[in-house]
C-alpha cells in the first residue's frame, strides 16, 4: 500500500491506439481503468462541460505520479483528479458497475459526516464510499470556477442492474442523507462500460 495521496482521474476518450492507455496498463501506480460514458448534472455542465461523453477513469495510489503522466501526454481536454481525503467505508466488490460523484455546498463536521456514513453504510449496493478534493486539469481557462472542489464525495456500486437503476439507487441514497440533514448534489455519474485493467 503507497502512502501517497490515492484517487481517482478521469480523462477524455481518444479514438485509436493511447499510448497514456498502454503505459497504465502496466503502472504500479495505476490500480484498476475504465471506459465510460459520463452524465455531468445540469448544474456541473456549467463548469465542466468539454463536448465528450465518453472517458477513461482509472484508480491511482499516488497523485504526483498521474500528474506526471497527464503532463506528458500533453491533451488539450478537460481532465479530473479526485484526490483521497477520507474513507466513509469499504466493501469487497466482484463486479464495479457504476461511480457516482456528489458535492455540499457546505462543509460538515465529524458528527454529520460519521452520520452520513452510517446512513451510506445501509445500502448494501454501495461497496465504497470516499471524500475527495477535485482538481481541474486543462489548457483552457474554464469560465467558472467550481466552487465546491473540496467537498466531494464519491460511491461506487456494484451490480448487474442497467445504468438507468444505478442512477436512481444513487438518487435514493442521498435522499437518506439528506434527512439526516446533509444535503448532496450530483456532480457526474461514470456508467462502466468495460474494464481496461
Amino acid at each position: 500500500m503507497s502512502d501517497g495521496v490515492q484517487g481517482y482521474v478521469c480523462i477524455p476518450y481518444k479514438k485509436g491506439p493511447s499510448v497514456l492507455i498502454d503505459y497504465w496498463k502496466k503502472s504500479y501506480n495505476i490500480t484498476e481503468i475504465y471506459f465510460v460514458t459520463a452524465t455531468f448534472s445540469n448544474e456541473s455542465l456549467l463548469y465542466f462541460y468539454n463536448g465528450a461523453n465518453h472517458y477513461i477513469l482509472a484508480s491511482f495510489r499516488d497523485l504526483p505520479i498521474v500528474l506526471e503522466d497527464i503532463k506528458k501526454e500533453n491533451t488539450d481536454r478537460l481532465t479530473l483528479m479526485f484526490s483521497l481525503t477520507g474513507s466513509l467505508f469499504e466493501r469487497a466488490t466482484d463486479k464495479l458497475n457504476y461511480i457516482s460523484m456528489y458535492f455540499t455546498k457546505y462543509t460538515y463536521g465529524d458528527p454529520e459526516i460519521s452520520d452520513l456514513a452510517n446512513v451510506i453504510a445501509k445500502r448494501e449496493r454501495v461497496k465504497k464510499a470516499r471524500l475527495t478534493d477535485m482538481l481541474v486539469l486543462t489548457a483552457e481557462n474554464l469560465k467558472f470556477v467550481f466552487p465546491y472542489s473540496k467537498n466531494v464525495l464519491v460511491l461506487e456500486l456494484e451490480g448487474e442492474k442497467t445504468h438507468r437503476s444505478d442512477q436512481k439507487y444513487c438518487e435514493r441514497t442521498t435522499r437518506e442523507g439528506a434527512r439526516k440533514g446533509i444535503l448532496l448534489s450530483n456532480l457526474v455519474s461514470f456508467s462502466i462500460l468495460e474494464k481496461l485493467r
